[in-house]
């Protein structure tokens, strides 16, 4: 199977930071890493915290900007906003808003840490058809109807 490259220009920010990069041949996204050193307090505590690129990406695609899930799961540090989605025509340095989910413990942020995944996507255009009455196929319920 041949894996698809799409071209992504990136503006380094911060001499000191490595480009984003998967860590394993065939991963999906790439990480992004702390610009600054922060403190993110227990309970709810937020930052928005730098990455020291800018990108741009070709029209015609999106980036997804997701948890990594060692963060989530050994600290109970995620993102606010996830996925966070990057345009095609943004060109500031991307920034992500982490959250320390934890009751009793900060965390604290290093410079160079990886902080969060970036996933380039294709997105496709929508022409919207507005109609009088949709089709017939109705799954049924919403929130939860699938059961547990």
């Amino acid at each position: 199977m041949t894996k698809r490259t799409v071209r992504v220009e990136v503006q380094r920010l911060d001499d000191g930071l490595p480009l984003p990069a998967t860590a394993h041949e065939g991963d999906a996204g790439v990480d992004l890493h702390a610009r600054e050193g922060a403190t993110i307090r227990a309970g709810g505590g937020r930052v928005l915290m730098p990455t020291g690129i800018a990108i741009a990406l070709p029209l015609g695609y999106a980036g997804l900007v997701v948890p990594r899930s060692g963060l989530a799961l050994k600290h109970g540090v995620t993102l606010v906003n996830t996925p966070g989605v990057i345009d095609s025509g943004y060109r500031g340095e991307l920034k992500v808003v982490m959250i320390n989910t934890d009751p009793e413990h900060d965390y604290v942020v290093e410079r160079g840490d990886r902080v969060a995944q970036l996933l380039v996507q294709p997105v496709e255009s929508v022409s919207w058809a507005q109609v009088d009455q949709l089709d017939n196929f109705d799954r049924g319920g919403g929130f939860g109807h699938s059961g547990r």
